[in-house]
């Protein structure tokens, strides 16, 4: 039994991305027939990770607003009615209403109901942690731009590795249909042979046997393939009813073109580091702002009111209202909190250094990816040149030893022996393509450069 390594290898998780492909779908099919660069940009568009990704930098947008808005004016109105169930005592010198001296006198100032209408505007002056968060907005934008990028990278990988793996299963139904052609051919030959006493029955049968197994193989193969493109268009967020249809194509000049020309690379090329690098930035703001809510906060309050008294509950009826307005400045300073401020002032150093010891352990990273994806192709396409080097060698084989056998030179043995290396030449052919083109996409990704 052969066995196909890449459908296996490269084919399972798209099968299990199709368990989660989305219900419900438009009961119109629509037909896609996209490039390579047409199915990531569809990707970019409709793929979830994607979309979530997108949805992330415009809640940052959100938060950034909020950031602003603390440092504009904030206005605000206020409504209040106070009746006084027993109006407030009021004690004063008795001598200033001709009472003896030093008597003291109990009066009740004001009415039983009161009513004030005011408005408030408050202009925050200093505050060291919004400032921060002011200068940082710029930089929490980036980093969730970021995000998306890398997010869209790593779809982009995926998309390309499934969607070479499918057009590469192309030429291995064609392969297949060739090789199902050929023993149709060798048992009509075989057939006529035992007609004529030249061969024997079980000649004929395993030739049949043979040519069964390999139409089998096929049907399992195509099966594997519509599963696969279930699996792409799942990836890539198109309805499971939709139809792709794949117009690149691949050859082994493809796979060799501009090989390792990327050999020369710069951690900053790769998106990861960027973001990272972002994220280092975004603590030493974190920092900085726990560091300033040491200092003051200051901020004027302008207040303008308008007062009414009543003895009953009637203030849209006649009677007064009378204004008040005042300025204030508000000073508070931070004193003692239990050493709260201390605390998040270490904590973010304590995380800064986290992040500094990740970008180091990034960059080892990708110290090693460039060094394993640079072996891993050129071993890769080293291994497809042999393979098919390899193959064309089995169909000459195949082809002579045919051929003896037509002219009653050679045996059904031969023959089927023959067959059996063509198609294992051809299968390992297929893996080798296969693995040099996913080879070929880590090593652009390593570098940076996909």
């Amino acid at each position: 039994m052969m066995k196909y390594k890449y459908l296996q290898a490269g084919l399972m998780y798209v099968v299990l991305l199709v368990a989660t492909s989305a219900a419900g779908q438009s009961q119109t099919a629509s037909v896609h027939n996209f490039s390579l660069a047409q199915t990531v940009e569809f990707a970019s568009k409709n793929n979830t990770q994607v979309k979530n990704a997108l949805l992330n930098l415009q809640i940052q947008q959100q938060v950034n607003r909020g950031i602003t808005a603390a440092a504009y004016p904030n206005l605000a109105g206020n409504i209040g009615t106070t009746g006084y169930i027993d109006v407030p005592t009021q004690v004063i010198p008795g001598d200033a209403f001709g009472g003896p001296a030093g008597s003291m006198m109990a009066v009740q100032f004001g009415l039983k109901y009161n009513s004030t209408a005011a408005l408030q505007l408050q202009q925050l002056l200093f505050d060291g942690q919004v400032f921060v968060g002011l200068q940082a907005r710029k930089a929490a934008l980036d980093f969730q731009s970021k995000n998306v990028e890398v997010t869209e990278e790593v779809i982009k990988s995926n998309v390309e590795k499934v969607y070479y793996q499918l057009v590469v299963s192309k030429t291995q139904v064609s392969l297949f249909d060739a090789n199902i052609s050929r023993l149709e051919k060798l048992l009509h030959d075989t057939k006529e042979l035992y007609k004529n006493g030249f061969a024997e029955k079980l000649d004929v049968d395993k030739v049949d046997v043979q040519l069964t197994n390999l139409k089998t193989q096929k049907l399992s193969v195509v099966n594997s393939i519509n599963v696969g493109y279930l699996g792409l268009k799942t990836l890539i967020g198109m309805p499971a009813k939709d139809v792709l249809v794949l117009s690149d194509t691949l050859s082994d000049d493809q796979i060799k073109e501009g090989i390792l020309d990327d050999a020369h690379y710069q951690y900053s090329d790769r998106k990861e580091y960027q973001y990272a690098m972002i994220g280092k930035q975004l603590n030493e703001y974190n920092i900085k702002r726990y560091k300033l809510s040491y200092l003051p906060t200051v901020a004027l309050v302008g207040t303008y009111a308008k007062q009414a008294y009543r003895p009953k509950f009637d203030f849209l009826g006649k009677g007064n209202w009378y204004h008040a307005s005042w300025l204030t400045l508000n000073i508070s300073v931070p004193l003692f909190d239990g050493f709260a401020k201390d605390a998040k002032v270490k904590q973010s150093k304590l995380e800064l250094q986290q992040t500094e010891n990740n970008i180091d352990n990034l960059k080892n990273s990708i110290d090693k990816d460039v060094e394993q994806a640079t072996l891993n192709f050129k071993s890769s396409i080293a291994t497809m040149d042999f393979q098919k080097k390899n193959m064309v060698l089995a169909e000459n084989v195949y082809n002579q030893t045919k051929r003896k056998f037509e002219v009653g030179t050679g045996s059904n043995t031969e023959i089927t022996g023959a067959e059996t290396d063509l198609i294992t030449a051809q299968t390992n052919y297929i893996n080798a393509l296969y693995n040099a083109i996913i080879a070929k996409v880590d090593y652009k990704k390593a570098v940076g450069k996909l």
